[in-house]
Protein backbone atom coordinates (compact mmCIF):
# COMPACT_ATOMS: atom_id res chain seq x y z
CA UNK A 1 0.00 0.00 0.00
CA UNK A 2 1.14 3.28 -0.91
CA UNK A 3 0.95 6.90 0.46
CA UNK A 4 -2.72 8.14 -0.66
CA UNK A 5 -1.88 12.05 -1.95
CA UNK A 6 -5.36 12.14 -2.84
CA UNK A 7 -6.64 12.53 0.73
CA UNK A 8 -7.22 16.20 1.40
CA UNK A 9 -5.05 16.78 4.89
CA UNK A 10 -2.44 14.51 2.68
CA UNK A 11 -2.92 17.15 -0.63
CA UNK A 12 -2.75 20.04 1.40
CA UNK A 13 0.04 18.91 3.25
CA UNK A 14 2.00 17.88 0.50
CA UNK A 15 1.71 20.92 -1.66
CA UNK A 16 2.09 23.62 1.35
CA UNK A 17 5.38 22.01 2.65
CA UNK A 18 6.73 21.53 -0.87
CA UNK A 19 5.61 24.99 -1.82
CA UNK A 20 7.42 26.29 1.76
CA UNK A 21 10.31 24.52 0.90
CA UNK A 22 11.09 25.78 -2.44
CA UNK A 23 10.12 29.58 -1.24
CA UNK A 24 12.78 28.96 1.53
CA UNK A 25 15.63 27.54 -1.12
CA UNK A 26 14.70 30.93 -3.24
CA UNK A 27 15.23 33.64 -0.43
CA UNK A 28 18.54 31.52 0.85
CA UNK A 29 19.75 32.03 -2.87
CA UNK A 30 18.09 35.51 -3.52
CA UNK A 31 18.89 37.68 -0.49
CA UNK A 32 21.52 38.20 1.98
CA UNK A 33 20.76 37.34 5.36
CA UNK A 34 18.55 40.35 6.44
CA UNK A 35 17.01 39.27 9.32
CA UNK A 36 16.26 40.32 12.76
CA UNK A 37 17.03 39.87 16.07
CA UNK A 38 13.89 38.12 18.42
CA UNK A 39 14.30 38.75 22.19
CA UNK A 40 15.94 35.40 23.16
CA UNK A 41 18.30 36.08 20.07
CA UNK A 42 17.66 33.89 17.78
CA UNK A 43 17.58 35.03 14.16
CA UNK A 44 14.59 35.58 12.17
CA UNK A 45 14.67 35.66 8.66
CA UNK A 46 12.93 36.80 5.61
CA UNK A 47 11.77 33.19 5.15
CA UNK A 48 10.25 32.51 8.54
CA UNK A 49 7.94 35.18 7.88
CA UNK A 50 7.08 34.18 4.57
CA UNK A 51 6.41 30.75 4.74
CA UNK A 52 4.25 31.17 7.29
CA UNK A 53 2.24 33.79 6.00
CA UNK A 54 2.09 31.29 2.84
CA UNK A 55 1.09 28.20 4.58
CA UNK A 56 -1.70 30.30 7.16
CA UNK A 57 -3.44 31.63 3.78
CA UNK A 58 -3.36 28.34 2.11
CA UNK A 59 -4.63 26.39 5.39
CA UNK A 60 -7.27 29.20 5.51
CA UNK A 61 -8.62 27.98 1.92
CA UNK A 62 -8.09 24.47 2.44
CA UNK A 63 -9.38 24.09 5.71
CA UNK A 64 -11.10 26.93 6.70
CA UNK A 65 -11.26 27.74 10.65
CA UNK A 66 -8.93 24.95 11.32
CA UNK A 67 -6.26 26.65 14.02
CA UNK A 68 -2.69 27.28 13.13
CA UNK A 69 0.05 27.20 15.97
CA UNK A 70 3.35 28.45 14.60
CA UNK A 71 6.63 29.67 15.96
CA UNK A 72 6.15 33.69 14.60
CA UNK A 73 3.98 36.69 14.95
CA UNK A 74 4.16 39.97 13.15
CA UNK A 75 4.86 42.26 15.94
CA UNK A 76 9.63 42.00 15.18
CA UNK A 77 7.80 43.75 11.97
CA UNK A 78 5.27 46.20 12.31
CA UNK A 79 7.82 48.80 13.90
CA UNK A 80 10.62 50.78 12.04
CA UNK A 81 13.26 48.14 12.47
CA UNK A 82 11.42 45.31 10.79
CA UNK A 83 10.21 47.27 7.93
CA UNK A 84 13.08 46.21 5.64
CA UNK A 85 12.46 42.34 6.61
CA UNK A 86 8.44 43.16 5.92
CA UNK A 87 8.92 44.29 2.39
CA UNK A 88 11.23 41.38 1.40
CA UNK A 89 9.14 39.14 3.25
CA UNK A 90 5.71 40.61 1.24
CA UNK A 91 8.17 40.52 -1.99
CA UNK A 92 7.94 36.46 -1.62
CA UNK A 93 4.80 35.91 -0.79
CA UNK A 94 3.50 37.92 -3.69
CA UNK A 95 5.37 35.08 -6.01
CA UNK A 96 2.73 32.88 -4.51
CA UNK A 97 -0.01 35.07 -3.72
CA UNK A 98 0.39 38.23 -6.46
CA UNK A 99 -0.55 41.54 -5.41
CA UNK A 100 -0.50 40.82 -1.60
CA UNK A 101 0.06 43.74 0.70
CA UNK A 102 2.28 44.53 3.77
CA UNK A 103 -0.89 44.31 6.09
CA UNK A 104 -2.16 40.71 4.30
CA UNK A 105 1.50 39.18 4.84
CA UNK A 106 1.07 40.76 8.95
CA UNK A 107 -2.33 39.06 9.39
CA UNK A 108 -1.35 35.33 7.74
CA UNK A 109 1.40 35.42 10.04
CA UNK A 110 -0.55 36.11 12.85
CA UNK A 111 -3.28 33.32 12.19
CA UNK A 112 -0.07 31.23 13.74
CA UNK A 113 -0.46 32.54 17.26
CA UNK A 114 -3.59 30.54 18.08
CA UNK A 115 -3.52 27.69 21.38
CA UNK A 116 -3.90 24.54 20.16
CA UNK A 117 -7.63 23.33 20.05
CA UNK A 118 -8.87 19.42 19.73
CA UNK A 119 -7.41 19.43 16.03
CA UNK A 120 -4.96 21.89 14.99
CA UNK A 121 -2.19 22.36 12.72
CA UNK A 122 1.23 23.18 13.89
CA UNK A 123 4.19 24.36 11.99
CA UNK A 124 7.73 25.35 12.26
CA UNK A 125 8.48 27.94 8.94
CA UNK A 126 12.36 27.51 9.67
CA UNK A 127 13.12 24.95 12.00
CA UNK A 128 17.23 25.00 12.16
CA UNK A 129 17.32 28.96 10.94
CA UNK A 130 21.31 29.07 11.77
CA UNK A 131 21.34 26.54 9.92
CA UNK A 132 19.76 28.10 7.07
CA UNK A 133 21.55 31.27 7.65
CA UNK A 134 25.04 29.12 7.12
CA UNK A 135 24.15 26.96 4.40
CA UNK A 136 23.80 23.76 6.38
CA UNK A 137 20.65 21.79 7.16
CA UNK A 138 17.08 23.23 8.13
CA UNK A 139 13.46 22.08 7.33
CA UNK A 140 9.98 23.06 6.49
CA UNK A 141 8.00 21.35 9.61
CA UNK A 142 4.32 21.05 9.36
CA UNK A 143 2.11 18.42 11.67
CA UNK A 144 -2.08 18.22 12.18
CA UNK A 145 -2.42 17.30 16.14
CA UNK A 146 -5.99 15.67 16.78
CA UNK A 147 -6.72 14.81 20.31
CA UNK A 148 -3.64 15.47 21.04
CA UNK A 149 -1.88 12.89 18.98
CA UNK A 150 -0.27 13.55 15.66
CA UNK A 151 -2.04 12.51 13.26
CA UNK A 152 0.00 13.63 9.76
CA UNK A 153 3.73 15.24 9.60
CA UNK A 154 5.32 16.75 6.58
CA UNK A 155 9.28 17.72 6.85
CA UNK A 156 10.37 19.79 3.71
CA UNK A 157 14.15 19.39 3.94
CA UNK A 158 16.11 21.02 1.24
CA UNK A 159 19.72 21.11 1.67
CA UNK A 160 19.29 16.55 2.38
CA UNK A 161 20.34 14.80 -0.58
CA UNK A 162 18.71 11.93 -2.13
CA UNK A 163 17.01 9.28 0.16
CA UNK A 164 17.77 11.40 3.31
CA UNK A 165 21.50 11.36 3.01
CA UNK A 166 23.00 14.22 5.49
CA UNK A 167 25.13 15.41 2.61
CA UNK A 168 24.75 19.51 2.16
CA UNK A 169 24.09 20.77 0.01
CA UNK A 170 21.85 17.97 -1.80
CA UNK A 171 18.62 18.16 -4.11
CA UNK A 172 15.97 18.28 -1.46
CA UNK A 173 13.96 15.45 0.13
CA UNK A 174 10.11 15.82 0.66
CA UNK A 175 9.09 13.56 3.89
CA UNK A 176 5.46 12.15 4.60
CA UNK A 177 4.08 10.69 7.55
CA UNK A 178 0.66 9.35 8.27
CA UNK A 179 -0.42 7.55 11.55
CA UNK A 180 -0.95 4.05 10.79
CA UNK A 181 0.25 4.07 6.54
CA UNK A 182 3.75 4.66 7.05
CA UNK A 183 6.58 7.15 6.43
CA UNK A 184 7.33 8.05 3.12
CA UNK A 185 10.29 10.13 0.94
CA UNK A 186 10.23 11.74 -2.52
CA UNK A 187 12.23 14.23 -4.13
CA UNK A 188 11.41 18.16 -3.19
CA UNK A 189 11.56 19.96 -7.08
CA UNK A 190 9.87 16.57 -8.70
CA UNK A 191 6.37 14.65 -7.75
CA UNK A 192 7.73 10.93 -8.78
CA UNK A 193 6.06 8.56 -6.27
CA UNK A 194 6.57 8.02 -2.49
CA UNK A 195 8.85 5.74 -1.10
CA UNK A 196 8.83 3.84 1.64
CA UNK A 197 11.01 4.87 4.80
CA UNK A 198 12.37 2.45 7.11
CA UNK A 199 14.58 2.87 10.32
CA UNK A 200 17.74 1.09 10.88
CA UNK A 201 18.23 -2.49 12.29
CA UNK A 202 21.30 -1.90 13.54
CA UNK A 203 21.37 -3.56 17.08
CA UNK A 204 24.84 -3.07 18.23
CA UNK A 205 25.64 0.28 20.54
CA UNK A 206 29.15 0.17 19.22
CA UNK A 207 27.54 0.81 15.67
CA UNK A 208 25.28 3.82 16.33
CA UNK A 209 25.44 6.65 14.41
CA UNK A 210 24.18 9.82 16.98
CA UNK A 211 22.39 12.65 15.26
CA UNK A 212 23.86 15.42 17.49
CA UNK A 213 22.70 19.60 16.81
CA UNK A 214 25.26 21.68 15.50
CA UNK A 215 24.91 24.14 17.92
CA UNK A 216 26.35 23.26 21.11
CA UNK A 217 24.12 25.36 23.12
CA UNK A 218 21.37 23.38 21.93
CA UNK A 219 22.59 20.27 24.65
CA UNK A 220 24.63 19.58 27.35
CA UNK A 221 27.93 18.40 25.77
CA UNK A 222 29.47 17.12 28.81
CA UNK A 223 26.72 14.75 29.52
CA UNK A 224 26.14 13.95 25.93
CA UNK A 225 29.79 12.60 25.91
CA UNK A 226 29.02 10.38 29.05
CA UNK A 227 26.28 9.07 27.21
CA UNK A 228 28.34 8.16 24.07
CA UNK A 229 30.62 6.36 26.47
CA UNK A 230 28.08 4.87 28.77
CA UNK A 231 27.07 3.25 25.41
CA UNK A 232 30.50 2.07 24.64
CA UNK A 233 29.63 3.68 20.80
CA UNK A 234 32.41 4.27 18.19
CA UNK A 235 30.88 5.59 15.40
CA UNK A 236 31.04 9.57 14.94
CA UNK A 237 28.54 11.42 15.69
CA UNK A 238 26.72 13.12 12.78
CA UNK A 239 26.34 17.31 13.20
CA UNK A 240 23.08 18.75 11.40
CA UNK A 241 20.74 21.12 12.34
CA UNK A 242 16.66 20.45 12.58
CA UNK A 243 14.00 18.08 11.74
CA UNK A 244 15.69 17.38 9.11
CA UNK A 245 17.83 14.80 11.41
CA UNK A 246 14.75 12.94 12.14
CA UNK A 247 14.20 12.54 8.38
CA UNK A 248 17.92 10.59 8.26
CA UNK A 249 16.93 8.43 11.35
CA UNK A 250 13.86 7.41 9.93
CA UNK A 251 15.38 6.59 6.31
CA UNK A 252 17.79 4.33 8.09
CA UNK A 253 21.20 6.44 8.13
CA UNK A 254 21.81 7.00 12.12
CA UNK A 255 20.10 5.13 15.19
CA UNK A 256 20.00 7.54 17.90
CA UNK A 257 18.99 11.52 18.16
CA UNK A 258 18.70 13.29 21.61
CA UNK A 259 18.07 16.16 22.99
CA UNK A 260 19.42 16.62 26.73
CA UNK A 261 18.70 19.62 28.71
CA UNK A 262 21.00 22.44 27.97
CA UNK A 263 22.70 23.79 31.59
CA UNK A 264 22.31 27.12 30.94
CA UNK A 265 18.39 26.55 30.60
CA UNK A 266 17.56 23.42 33.20
CA UNK A 267 14.29 23.82 33.08
CA UNK A 268 13.72 24.12 28.84
CA UNK A 269 10.51 22.56 27.07
CA UNK A 270 10.22 21.48 23.97
CA UNK A 271 8.00 23.79 21.69
CA UNK A 272 5.91 21.23 19.70
CA UNK A 273 6.39 22.81 16.51
CA UNK A 274 10.17 21.82 17.19
CA UNK A 275 8.68 18.00 17.48
CA UNK A 276 5.24 17.07 16.07
CA UNK A 277 5.84 16.61 12.65
CA UNK A 278 9.78 14.52 13.32
CA UNK A 279 8.03 12.82 16.30
CA UNK A 280 5.21 10.78 13.59
CA UNK A 281 8.18 10.44 10.98
CA UNK A 282 10.28 8.77 13.21
CA UNK A 283 7.02 6.21 14.45
CA UNK A 284 5.79 5.37 11.13
CA UNK A 285 9.30 4.18 9.88
CA UNK A 286 9.43 1.91 12.92
CA UNK A 287 11.32 3.86 15.03
CA UNK A 288 10.50 5.11 18.94
CA UNK A 289 10.01 8.50 20.56
CA UNK A 290 9.90 9.39 23.72
CA UNK A 291 11.69 11.71 26.59
CA UNK A 292 14.42 11.17 28.74
CA UNK A 293 12.63 9.03 31.29
CA UNK A 294 10.64 7.33 28.88
CA UNK A 295 7.43 9.10 28.21
CA UNK A 296 5.29 9.62 25.35
CA UNK A 297 5.88 13.21 24.06
CA UNK A 298 2.40 14.79 25.29
CA UNK A 299 1.24 17.49 23.21
CA UNK A 300 -1.91 18.16 25.25
CA UNK A 301 -0.46 20.74 27.24
CA UNK A 302 -0.44 24.02 25.58
CA UNK A 303 2.34 25.32 22.74
CA UNK A 304 5.68 23.61 24.22
CA UNK A 305 5.94 19.83 25.52
CA UNK A 306 5.35 21.11 29.49
CA UNK A 307 5.00 17.15 30.50
CA UNK A 308 8.12 16.03 29.32
CA UNK A 309 11.97 16.35 29.45
CA UNK A 310 14.12 16.89 26.58
CA UNK A 311 13.71 14.39 23.75
CA UNK A 312 15.02 10.46 22.79
CA UNK A 313 14.48 9.28 19.27
CA UNK A 314 15.65 5.77 17.93
CA UNK A 315 15.56 2.84 15.72
CA UNK A 316 13.54 0.97 18.64
CA UNK A 317 16.46 -1.32 18.96
CA UNK A 318 18.50 0.55 21.10
CA UNK A 319 15.77 2.74 22.74
CA UNK A 320 16.28 0.49 25.96
CA UNK A 321 19.97 0.66 25.73
CA UNK A 322 19.88 4.87 25.54
CA UNK A 323 17.28 5.28 28.33
CA UNK A 324 19.60 3.11 30.45
CA UNK A 325 22.19 5.08 29.89
CA UNK A 326 20.22 8.42 30.34
CA UNK A 327 19.41 6.74 33.79
CA UNK A 328 22.85 6.34 34.51
CA UNK A 329 24.47 9.51 33.83
CA UNK A 330 21.01 12.27 34.32
CA UNK A 331 20.04 9.77 37.26
CA UNK A 332 17.81 12.66 38.77
CA UNK A 333 15.25 12.94 35.10
CA UNK A 334 13.62 9.34 36.63
CA UNK A 335 12.54 10.96 39.91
Amino acid sequence: MGLDTSHPEVEFAVRAVRQAAQMAARIQSGMASANLTKSDLSPVTVADFGIQAVVARGLAAAFPGEPLVAEESSKDLRGAEGSAVLERATEFVAGVFPDVTPDEVCAWIDQGTGEPTDRFWVLDPIDGTKGYLRGGQYAVALALVVDGHVRLGALGCPSLAAGCAPEAPGSGVLVVAVRGQGAWQTALNDAPAFDPMHVSTCAEAAQARVLRSFEAKHTNTAQFDELVQAMGIRADSVLMDSQAKYAVLAAGEGELLLRLLSADEPDYCEKIWDQAAGSIVIEEAGGRITDLVGKPLDFTAGRRLLRNRGVLASNGALHGPALDAVAQVIGELRD
